[in-house]
């Protein structure tokens, strides 16, 4: 088996990040600490690679987050996209007696933890951005996350509508699936809420790690009017911060605050994004472990998180509130209210059939 390569816990602008080279090594028995709460060892293991400046980066954050406020000791393994990795280092932290929580993330996990996680039913699992089928039995000892990110989207096309000053904007997903189709459904309400006659270009990467391909999309739709290009393509998404930054047009970042995250390498870049949808994955793993050291984590089912548990929302920043007016800063906030009072309700992609899919995307076609 070839050496995984293990990244000590970064910092969301990954200002430092330390690789350690294999999985092995001694580890630490779960501590308790003076109030008698568990720090147990955990272990994240990512299905892509450090660097996005977005998703992943964001759950290793969590776990810097829960080792410096939490005491727990964390492991964040880059598995990188290659699946077949995904399986034997699941299975390696699975039969590690000194691993008490293994998290992992994403669709592409679900069926590889539902055949697993029944086979240690002493080990816990987390699984953030998609959930298991807690209908096939032996999954009382995995929790999953899910996000609603309809929600940070809608804001985003809300903000993109009211700045664009062509009336078309534009979309770039990693893979097309239900997640990556609901960030697009409440980016296409969110403009419509501002500018109902509003048109978008809309493309998919096929994958989230291609950078080029993904920049070649933005400049194409650059190139077909659109002047402010939503990215939900983890690294790949960094090809559309690329393509908007060098055509001196904005890009609007997800996951993190991609802003603050390119202002100290490339502040260029960082003055080209007009704002990020925010899905804290940080928040959400450090959220689960606290419930679960305060013994109320409610294991064997899934929860889905929004604005109201500070899970998803937009940045606010300086470069946001340079760029667009004060009414729309003002608005942004009311809308933002609306959703959490239910005022607002924002569509979702779950449920949805292919063709029900397809005629929301049609509604906004240039």
């Amino acid at each position: 088996m070839k050496m995984k390569k293990i990244s000590g816990l970064v910092a969301l602008l990954l200002a430092s990040t330390m690789l350690l080279s294999g999985c092995g090594g001694a580890k630490e028995e779960a501590q308790t600490d003076a109030s008698g709460a568990d720090k147990p060892n955990i272990a994240i293991l990512l299905n892509g690679t450090l660097g996005d400046k977005a998703f992943y980066d964001s759950a290793a954050n969590g776990g810097k987050m829960i080792q410096d406020q939490l005491g727990a000791e964390v492991k964040v393994v880059e598995m990188t996209y290659d699946e077949t990795k995904w399986m034997p280092t699941l299975l390696e932290f699975s039969d590690d007696p000194e691993t008490d929580i293994i998290i992992v993330g994403t669709w592409q996990m679900v069926e590889k933890l539902q055949e697993v996680a029944p086979q240690y039913p002493d080990k816990k699992y987390i699984i953030f951005d998609s959930a298991v089928d807690y209908s096939l039995g032996g999954l009382d000892n995995v929790y999953s996350i899910e996000y609603k990110q309809n929600e940070c989207s809608f804001l985003a096309g809300a903000v993109a509508a009211s700045a664009t000053k062509t009336g078309t904007i534009g979309f770039v997903g990693g893979m097309e699936n239900n997640v990556i189709n609901d960030f697009l459904v409440g980016y296409i309400q969110g403009a419509k809420q501002v500018k109902e006659d509003i048109k978008m270009s809309i493309g998919y990467v096929g994958n989230f790690n291609d950078s080029a391909k993904a920049k070649e999309l933005t400049l194409a739709q650059l190139n077909q009017n659109a002047d402010i290009i939503y990215q939900v393509a983890s690294t790949a998404g960094l090809g559309v911060i690329d393509g908007a930054t060098e055509k001196d047009k904005f890009a609007i970042g997800v996951d993190s605050d991609q802003a603050a995250a390119f202002m100290e390498t490339d502040k260029v870049k960082a003055e080209h994004i007009l704002t990020s949808a925010l899905k804290r994955v940080d928040e959400s793993l450090f959220r689960a472990i606290q419930l679960e050291q305060e013994g109320k984590l409610t294991w064997g089912a899934k929860e889905v998180l929004g604005i109201s548990e500070g899970c998803v929302g937009i940045a606010k920043n300086d470069i946001y509130k340079a760029n667009v007016s004060a009414e729309t800063v003002t608005m942004i906030d009311e809308l933002e209210k609306g959703i959490l009072d239910g005022s607002v309700v924002v569509d979702t992609a779950f449920g949805k059939s292919t063709d029900e899919i397809q005629a929301i995307k049609s509604s906004v076609r240039p």
